[in-house]
């Protein structure tokens, strides 16, 4: 949900500020545990995250040919200092984007929806305003956030949702508030993370399905996938299952806010879905070999564009064009991003109140799925630890 968007974050933190405390603890530095023995390298990641970058819990599941690992650290409770579980279901936030774009690829494997057609057929009338126009941007462009629409969450006051954590929150109102404004780029000419694209790719599922998108993801990957801790919740506050607390920290040495109950829909298609790590990594190995989309899809998912620069390369291996280039590339919902021991994998992140998460696969069978409970709040190096939990994981895994 909030993924890229470190500004917003960072206002949204002083809106937590303004609002005051629901729930306020002091985090106790605990040790790594770990089912399995070695991941070194990772149990190093992983202490850091929970003691120099301040996160209350982590934990991390990696698989490979050798089977699984769970590794994990702090506290899932800051009041009762309960460690985190291995087996927890947490909010996933924009990881929610890779389900709504298979949903949305499903559909176009089916001939229902054409990736390359304006999303005013499908959704006649809905993007107007400003200088947005429904008409001149593809499905596709909404996948790969190069419609130009503007974020919504840039527009939606936080310190709002944390006074009515429970309020629901209607998806065409929430379109409607970035419709408002001006769009970012002509449709096709830039790359630039929207939440607002996957709000409409939820509104398109329904408008061609007859059925919301989570009935349809639960239709069509939950239940053939075997998800059993995947969930998208609606307007329930609940996370069902074992789960850490979710919190957010106002300023650097201020006390966490509990903020784990909140109505998902201030997400909906955007992030509001709830996993664990084995779901996620089973959900993930299963859509890079295949078994979720035909191949013509799945290629066009696996299609990426540079997000340093903005420049499209057309690659689909997660290579980027441009000296001190990241390498990091986004596809349909899907981003990929190369590895420090070679080669690349595939996944998304994911930041929503409380949580923040990130998965990656690659192509050889290697799973790696990280989650910290608290968001916004962290620094920028709980930010990078993730993404090295998650790398550190793959390299050190067995193809």
């Amino acid at each position: 949900m909030f993924k890229h968007q470190r500004a917003s974050k960072g206002a949204f933190v002083l809106a937590v500020a303004v609002a005051g405390s629901l729930a306020a603890g002091s985090v106790a530095a605990a040790g790594t545990t770990s089912t399995s023995a070695g991941h070194e390298r990772l149990r190093e990641v992983m202490t850091r995250l929970t003691t120099v970058d301040g996160g209350p819990g982590a934990l991390v599941q990696v698989r490979d040919r050798r089977g699984s690992a769970v590794l994990t650290s702090g506290v899932a409770d800051v009041k009762s200092q309960a460690p985190v579980r291995g087996d927890s279901t947490f909010r996933i936030g924009s990881m929610s984007k890779m389900f709504v774009a298979t949903t949305v690829l499903q559909l176009v494997g089916e001939h229902r929806v054409s990736l390359d057609a304006p999303v005013e057929r499908y959704l006649p009338g809905v993007i107007r305003g400003a200088d947005n126009d429904g008409r001149e941007i593809s499905v596709r462009q909404l996948l790969q956030h190069t419609s130009g629409l503007p974020d919504y969450l840039k527009y939606i006051k936080p310190q709002d949702v944390i006074q009515d954590p429970l309020a629901h929150h209607d998806t065409r109102d929430m379109v409607k508030v970035a419709l408002a404004h001006k769009r970012d780029f002509k449709p096709g000419d830039g790359w630039h993370y929207s939440n607002t694209n996957y709000l409409l790719a939820g509104m398109l599922i329904e408008k061609v399905t007859g059925h919301s998108y989570g009935q349809e993801i639960r239709h069509r990957i939950i239940k053939p996938l075997k998800l059993r801790e995947t969930y998208v919740p609606g307007d329930s506050s609940v996370i069902p299952g074992p789960h850490p607390r979710g919190y957010a920290r106002p300023g650097a040495n201020a006390p966490l806010i509990d903020i784990t109950a909140i109505n998902p829909t201030v997400a909906g298609a955007a992030g509001g879905m709830i996993s664990s790590a084995t779901d996620l990594n089973h959900f993930m190995a299963a859509l890079v070999r295949g078994k979720l989309l035909r191949p013509a899809q799945l290629r066009e998912m696996m299609r990426t564009r540079s997000t340093d620069d903005g420049s499209n390369d057309g690659s689909s291996d997660g290579s980027s064009d441009g000296d001190g280039s990241s390498g990091r590339a986004y596809g349909l919902g899907l981003e990929s991003n190369p590895l420090p021991c070679g080669g690349v994998y595939w996944g998304h992140s994911g930041d929503v109140l409380g949580y923040q998460s990130m998965g990656g696969v690659t192509t050889d069978g290697r799973q790696a799925t990280v989650m910290v409970n608290l968001d916004p709040g962290g620094t920028d190096a709980q930010d990078d630890d993730v993404k090295a939990a998650v790398e550190t994981a793959l390299c050190e895994a067995e193809s």
